[in-house]
Parts: structure tokens; C-alpha cells; sequence
């Protein structure tokens, strides 16, 4: 059973992107540039051996659970953000597929997935 996350396995520092629509003038939207919402500590977690895990990875694509505190920012994540990894140079950016903001009041549990345009 794994076990429930706790501040001190919060070691990475991550910050959550929300792409932007604009109005180009004409009543048509569109898609903007992404940016920087908030920053949190965040705890990855490896995902087993599930067959869509497996085949991602032969694709190049790290597939981890995340979990961070949830807080009013942490619950407003859907799966058309992005994440990025900061302490990493170049910053690792994660498609965000799976956001569950209910199952525990005190975390988030986010699947994200690298190797794909968010």
C-alpha cells in the first residue's frame, strides 16, 4: 500500500501554467501563450506498471503521480494546464492528465505526464 504523502516528501518545487484566450477583435477566440499561475512544493511519485504506462514509456514519456497541499490555487487545476518542474535546468514540463482535488482534503493528486505538448 503506498503511503500518504507528508511535508517532509515534498521535495520538488513546482509551478502550475494556465494558458490564456484572447479576443482577436472580431468576436473570435483564441489561444494564448501560457503563464505562470503559482508555485508549490510537490511530491513525485513513479507510476507502476500499468500497460498505458509501459507503452508511454517505450513512446519516451515519463508518466509520475504528484501530490501537492491543496490550497483555493490547487483546487482550481484542471487538465489544460501544465506543470513545470523549477529545479531543473532545462525546467521539465508536464502535461497535467488526471487532477483529483476531493479524495483528501489536505492534498491534491495530480498524473502527469512529460514528453507531450501540454
Amino acid at each position: 500500500m503506498a503511503k500518504s504523502p507528508t511535508a517532509g516528501r515534498l521535495r520538488e518545487r513546482v509551478a502550475f501554467d494556465r494558458r490564456f484566450e484572447l479576443d482577436d477583435g472580431y468576436g473570435n477566440v483564441q489561444s494564448g501563450d501560457f503563464e505562470q499561475q503559482f508555485e508549490c512544493a510537490a511530491e513525485f511519485r513513479p507510476k507502476g506498471g500499468s500497460e498505458a504506462v509501459i507503452a508511454a514509456r517505450r513512446e519516451g514519456k515519463n508518466v509520475f503521480g504528484v501530490y501537492i497541499r491543496s490550497s483555493i490555487q490547487s483546487r482550481q487545476l484542471t487538465s489544460d494546464w501544465r506543470m513545470r518542474r523549477l529545479r531543473q535546468s532545462p525546467e521539465e514540463v508536464f502535461a497535467i492528465d488526471v487532477v483529483d482535488a476531493f479524495s483528501d482534503r489536505a492534498w491534491v493528486y495530480l498524473e502527469v505526464t512529460s514528453g507531450v505538448a501540454p
